[in-house]
């Protein structure tokens, strides 16, 4: 399955200099194989989210392992109902299926973290880029925002979608927004210096890790301590450690010293009374 209205490896007027469609062939060859996690890999124009588009095929049983790209997505989402948004074969914007059934349900708070991993090894990797994690979903290049991270369930299904700024230019992303500690703004691994983006490279690189990473997991029954996942998840982190204000759904607040990330992948905030776990909400890093 190819690439819609586009020769793989070519570049496509009006989607910006040296922009390269995507090989779907040539990324089966490099990580589809026996006894791997990698089933499918599809490669699409235009969708609206595939993350909505794997939850349907999820829904009509579609193996686990079934990876789905876009080169332009006009529905992406992030996490809690935000806008995904980056000029056509810019970015890589795609979702996995994964069917984690060993793993307990408390544990699947890990999934997005794991990816995190994935996603930022990848890039220090590939592009030598200092790529660092802020929990739960975000990996940042010093203290802007270069990917996001959102898994979705569905029965027994988790689909995890990426988008993963490559190269945006600095006048095609989106405008810093107004943040409690000062303006938050977007980069990509062209504007941090990667001078020739390579996306089949770089997503053949995350690929290899994301299965390294769930394999182990799930081997080990989610266990993050026993597969070596909450230590190299805490090597990473940019926010373990620091002073942080969590933005609660809500509207409520919690600020203390982000210390840990616990069993089923709620971040530990001291607190004057102890270590308080949060499961989900908005982390800033308190300057």
């Amino acid at each position: 399955m190819g690439t819609e209205n586009q020769t793989p490896g070519q570049a496509v007027p009006g989607s910006g200099p040296g922009r390269r469609a995507l090989d779907p062939d040539a990324l089966r060859q490099a990580v589809v194989r026996p006894g791997g996690l990698w089933r499918e890999i599809a490669v699409t124009g235009v969708t609206g989210s595939t993350n909505a588009d794997l939850l349907a095929r999820a829904a009509d049983g579609a193996p686990e392992g079934t990876v789905l790209a876009a080169e332009e997505q006009r529905s992406g989402r992030g996490r809690m109902g935000r806008a995904w948004v980056s000029p056509p074969r810019a970015a890589l914007t795609f979702s996995v299926l994964l069917r984690p059934d060993a793993v307990p349900p408390a544990r699947l708070g890990w999934l997005p973290l794991l990816t995190g991993v994935a996603v930022t090894t990848a890039v220090r990797t590939v592009t030598a880029v200092d790529a660092q994690l802020k929990w739960p979903n975000d990996v940042l290049v010093r203290a802007a925002k270069l990917a996001g991270i959102l898994a979705e369930a569905s029965g027994g299904a988790v689909v995890v979608g990426i988008g993963l700024n490559v190269s945006t230019e600095p006048d095609e992303l989106p405008p810093p927004g107004p943040g409690p500690e000062g303006p938050l703004a977007a980069t990509s691994l062209r504007a941090e210096g990667w001078a020739s983006p390579d996306r089949d490279l770089l997503l053949t690189a995350l690929l290899g890790e994301l299965e390294h990473w769930y394999l182990a997991w799930r081997h080990a029954g989610g266990d993050p301590e026993r597969c070596g996942l909450a230590e190299e998840y805490t090597r990473l982190s940019a926010t373990l450690g620091r002073q942080v204000r969590v933005e609660l759904p809500g509207g409520h607040l919690v600020r203390g010293l982000a210390a840990a990330i616990d069993p089923a992948g709620r971040l530990l905030v001291r607190v004057p009374d102890g270590e308080l776990p949060v499961a989900a909400g908005d982390v800033v890093h308190v300057r």
